[in-house]
């Protein structure tokens, strides 16, 4: 399959270029290329390439940077989503699109299911909606929500957490914000498995079981072999931030077990597996 990639720099557009690279033909597609908000731009591009399938991760996913400046969120999230949809539909390709937890309200206590009701309370999470919608109104996508993600490429929440308890920095993270960890390349590893599959649709996607954000910053503290008691447990309120977090954001992956898809393993074991290759580069 010839397959483009948006937003090819970013943590998981990195591994999905690495995912879909052995089997499919991978064009992977960067602002300095194909800028989502520009349609000239991403029309050129894909009309000229001519992909069967578009994987579209391409996103602004700081919830902060949202709140504080919805006409760009909307911009690049929602046109720029839209813009993909428009020319892959002239083209006739298929779009698999990353989404976010973020379309929930978090008042739930038990796993969100993906027919569960949508109701974001964030501009990035009502814009993440509009664009799923948008790609909705093709006749063949998917569509992946996704939660926090760490991994290789780009630094991330573990990562940055192990830099600065390694230089003898203290680390603040929020004990009740309880969701799942998604592994960048697990979660890739799957997009490229469910496409493969031919099952479109909506999926939630992340590596099993919840935990919060102190859990698993302290977790990959401890596996790094360092100063675990330097990660501080506090609460949403404390952390003073423009958006807010949902307090509970589990998803459960219905439409993968019942596609016969096997979920990605345990987020401690994928944790374990991230650090060991972090700290053996050191």
């Amino acid at each position: 399959m010839k397959v483009a990639v948006t937003g090819a720099n970013g943590l998981l557009g990195q591994a999905v270029v690495e995912a879909a690279r052995g089997a499919h033909q991978v064009y992977p597609l960067t602002r300095a290329g194909a800028d989502i908000t520009q349609f000239s731009q991403v029309h050129g591009v894909l009309t000229k390439l001519r992909p069967e399938v578009i994987i579209h991760t391409a996103a602004i996913r700081d919830l902060d940077l949202c709140e504080t400046d919805p006409a760009r969120a909307f911009l690049v999230n929602f046109h720029g989503t839209r813009h993909v949809v428009e020319a892959a539909r002239e083209i006739g390709a298929q779009v698999a699109h990353i989404s976010t937890d973020a379309v929930f309200d978090g008042k739930k206590s038990s796993p969100y299911s993906e027919s569960d009701p949508t109701n974001p309370p964030t501009v990035y999470g009502r814009v993440k909606l509009r664009a799923e919608r948008s790609v909705q109104t093709l006749p063949r996508y998917w569509t992946f929500r996704i939660s926090i993600l760490f991994g290789p490429g780009k630094v991330n929440l573990v990562e940055d957490a192990l830099r600065k308890v390694g230089a003898g920095q203290d680390v603040l993270a929020p004990a009740d914000q309880t969701a799942n960890a998604t592994y960048a390349p697990d979660a890739a590893q799957k997009i490229i498995e469910v496409i493969e599959s031919g099952r479109h649709g909506l999926y939630h996607l992340s590596n099993q079981g919840a935990c919060s954000r102190w859990e698993l910053v302290r977790r990959g503290v401890e596996l790094a072999g360092l100063d675990a008691a330097r990660v501080k447990a506090v609460s949403l309120a404390e952390m003073g931030r423009p958006a807010a977090r949902l307090h509970y954001a589990v998803m459960e992956m219905k439409a993968l077990a019942s596609a016969g898809i096997a979920l990605p393993r345990p987020w401690p074991e994928a944790l374990a597996e991230y650090v060991e290759k972090l700290m053996g580069r050191k």
